[in-house]
């Protein structure tokens, strides 16, 4: 694996390993206090349209725990296919630093930025999909159960990147996907076929009716209805999603061990309720934890030369 860009571009050892390595370096650091140094002297170059809290933290401090380094990339200084192409960028940052990661908005700038570049390049969130945040859900889940495959995630609200990145790590993983999201607001049908396509084992379910979708979830997964972009569209998309929100009403009706799960930022009265997010069964912020610890496995497999476990 040289970069990571999609969870559908990559086989499943690849990704069981990467896990691995994730709880293990997680397990490493609250038992020592320190992770091995595995990357001392390397920098990863942080490339950012969208701001975020998540990603810059995470990624920054599992650079630190590793022993390298992580600098903070603004779009006014890059400015990727504006200032200056993408594949300049690309070349320009590879014979500086050991790492690329980019948020961005077009799914196009990454996938440009992995093809010119000669060092790893990660996808830290695109408006088409959002692995590493996939697979901080998936580590979160398994920490939760014990196990993965056998379990149902039901993601309640848009059918966004998350969704999209989340359905596949499902199928990779043998978990069954429910989406329940207003009909204006379901998958594009050739989304499900590449979908289909990639993990084709994967028991996906749609439907109109959230009520419905948990009934049988191990975990309840939302996001905001508005994403960045998307604010001239708001108060339409607040009307749309009116009886999506993952509240009180909403969990009665999944099982009693049923986990809570949002990507953040929540806000709260609209997608998830107050109660619901700071309710036992809440795993938010133990899986706001979890994109570090994954970052920092991602990171020592790509960054590291060899294998770390």
């Amino acid at each position: 694996m040289r970069h990571f860009i999609s969870i559908s571009a990559c086989a499943y050892e690849e990704l069981r390993y990467l896990l691995d390595v994730s709880r293990r370096l997680k397990k490493q650091h609250k038992d020592t206090g320190r992770n091995e140094p595995l990357l001392v002297g390397k920098t990863l170059a942080l490339i950012f349209e969208k701001p975020s809290l998540r990603t810059r933290v995470s990624f920054t401090v599992a650079m630190n725990h590793l022993g390298g380094s992580a600098m903070m990339l603004r779009d006014e200084e890059v400015g990727l296919d504006k200032r200056e192409p993408a594949k300049d960028v690309a070349r320009v940052l590879s014979g500086m630093c050991d790492g690329i990661m980019a948020r961005t908005f077009a799914h196009a700038k990454v996938i440009e930025l992995a093809k010119y570049a000669t060092v790893p390049v990660i996808n830290g969130l695109t408006d088409f999909s959002h692995p590493c945040q996939a697979m901080a859900d998936l580590m979160t889940i398994e920490e939760h159960f014990g196990t993965l495959k056998g379990r149902t995630l039901a993601f309640i609200g848009d059918a966004n990147n998350v969704a999209r990145s989340l359905a596949t790590a499902c199928g990779r993983f043998g978990l069954r996907f429910i989406l329940a999201t207003p009909s204006a607001y379901r998958l594009p049908a050739d989304d499900v076929d590449r979908i289909m396509a990639q993990v084709p084992e994967l028991d996906f379910v749609m439907t109109q009716d959230p009520l419905e979708a948990v009934r049988e979830a191990d975990a309840v997964y939302t996001d905001t209805w508005v994403s960045m972009g998307q604010e001239a569209e708001k108060a339409q998309r607040l009307m749309d999603f009116q009886g999506f929100a993952v509240d009180e009403r909403l969990m009665a009706a999944a099982p009693r061990h049923a986990i809570v799960l949002h990507c953040l930022p929540a806000y709260r009265g609209y997608e998830i309720s107050d109660g619901v997010i700071e309710s036992p069964n809440s795993m938010v912020f133990a899986q706001a934890e979890n994109r570090l610890h994954f970052q920092k496995g991602l990171l020592a497999v790509l960054m590291a030369g060899s294998r770390v476990i």
